[in-house]
């Protein structure tokens, strides 16, 4: 009896000290990851609004990690494979959404944040901002930034080949191709300049749009077909084969992206396809360009014969926090979350990015940023992504469709009859 009572004795003790432990665990440092895109611009402010949060909150620290969109995508998805995923990240949500439904990212904290409640939370942003991220009636996330997609305009390229770019620039697909024949210089068949190029790894964003215009889909609307509309798609794909090196050789899939081109005013690209956070990109990379007045902003061209008036889709990129972490880590999370989200004006001051609060949108801060009247209207002409458990499968089965035809002689129809056959057991996967 004795030797069970010192027994009894010794495992309390135990457990008292575990226990006291993991309250010292959590009441003592934290370290928290933050994964994010490269954005140079983004990086100064965001790195001054981690040293003041540190100095306020003695007790955390944050590790900023930056790469490129593309490349970050592909290191979160190994890390959370291997159960090490970072504490904090941000990709595009039609990347991020299968974190969501797979259950690796938490639910958004409202009290940690600084909200009162859910509610509080949800009216604090514009009418829908929250949906992509809510499911099974929890929040998942908080929007960084709300992105669509104009086209910019060099004038100066447009001058030099003779052209009006007031009245010159493109309305139509069909115009775009016109048009960047006219203003493509070549050295063989290498393209020293184009006139436009596609934004290539984003065909959710960019591409499925343009088929939409023509009336096609690609999830039916009671969700059981994929590819809807052979007649839409055949005719993007053929305008594509088209546009590439086996065509009229306007671009191709190979060349730099034509947004990391344009700020350089270096005659290399006369449009390019991007957000409104280029233009705090350009005022960073190339004052004299930026205060030029040789650029401008047009709105996302549609078919001549398009069946509907479609801009392209607009996205976020939403901070979510990893449900693997500690609740001292998550709720540490989303307090630096809050805090950086806090400086709205500046973000958008600083770097052209739109957080979509009611408080911001009706500001005359957003209004007076050149050319959001544009950005604006082609918001209201679009949609948000498509975004869903498969969404990043969807993608890449686009691009394989779009890159066959322009850079393996693959014909419109056969890459169609592949792609649809592809897409559909995608689908069928998820029913």
């Amino acid at each position: 009896m004795k030797r069970v009572l010192i027994l009894i004795v010794a495992l309390t003790m135990m457990t008292s000290l575990v226990f006291a432990q993991g309250a010292k665990e959590d009441e003592g440092p934290i370290v928290l990851q933050y994964w994010t895109h490269e954005d140079p611009n983004r990086t100064r402010i965001e790195e001054r609004y981690i040293q003041e949060f540190e100095a306020a909150n003695p007790n955390i620290t944050i590790e900023r990690t930056t790469q490129s969109s593309t490349k970050m995508i592909e290191l979160v998805q190994t890390a959370f494979a291997a159960n090490s995923g970072p504490d904090i990240f941000n990709l595009s949500i039609e990347d991020e959404y299968q974190y969501i439904v797979n259950g690796r990212v938490a639910p958004v904290n409202p009290q940690a944040a600084g909200y009162g409640n859910v509610q509080e939370m949800i009216d604090t942003y514009a009418a829908g901002m929250l949906d992509p991220v809510t499911v099974n009636g929890k929040i998942h996330g908080l929007p960084l930034e709300l992105t669509n997609w104009c086209i910019f305009i060099n004038k100066n390229v447009f001058k030099s080949a003779g052209l009006d770019p007031e009245t010159d620039y493109p309305k139509t697909w069909e115009e775009m191709a016109d048009v960047s024949e006219k203003l493509v210089i070549r050295d063989g068949d290498i393209l020293v300049r184009r006139g436009f190029d596609f934004r290539y790894p984003y065909y959710l964003v960019a591409m499925l749009p343009m088929v939409e215009q023509l009336g096609g889909q690609l999830i039916s609307d009671d969700g059981k077909t994929a590819i809807v509309n052979d007649e839409a798609w055949l005719k993007f794909l053929t305008y594509m084969q088209q546009w590439g090196p086996s065509g009229r050789n306007l671009g191709s899939p190979t060349y730099k992206n034509a947004r990391k081109l344009f700020n350089m005013n270096n005659d290399d690209i006369a449009m390019a396809h991007t957000g409104l956070y280029q233009i705090g990109r350009i005022r960073a990379d190339n004052a004299e360009f930026y205060d030029s007045g040789e650029w401008m902003i047009v709105p996302f061209p549609t078919f001549e014969n398009a069946v509907k008036d479609v801009a392209a889709s607009y996205y976020g990129h939403y901070l979510m926090v990893n449900a693997q972490s500690t609740k001292a880590k998550q709720d540490a999370a989303w307090k630096f979350i809050a805090y950086m989200l806090s400086h709205a004006e500046e973000y958008l001051e600083e770097v052209s990015l739109i957080q979509p609060t009611k408080e911001l949108l009706a500001s005359d801060t957003y209004a007076n940023i050149p050319y959001s009247d544009v950005f604006t209207k082609d918001f209201d002409r679009g949609h948000i992504v498509y975004y869903g458990a498969a969404s990043a499968e969807f993608q890449t089965l686009i691009r394989s469709a779009v890159e066959s035809v322009m850079l393996s002689g693959e014909t419109p129809e056969k890459a169609l009859a592949t792609l649809k056959r592809a897409a559909q057991e995608l689908l069928d996967e998820q029913l």
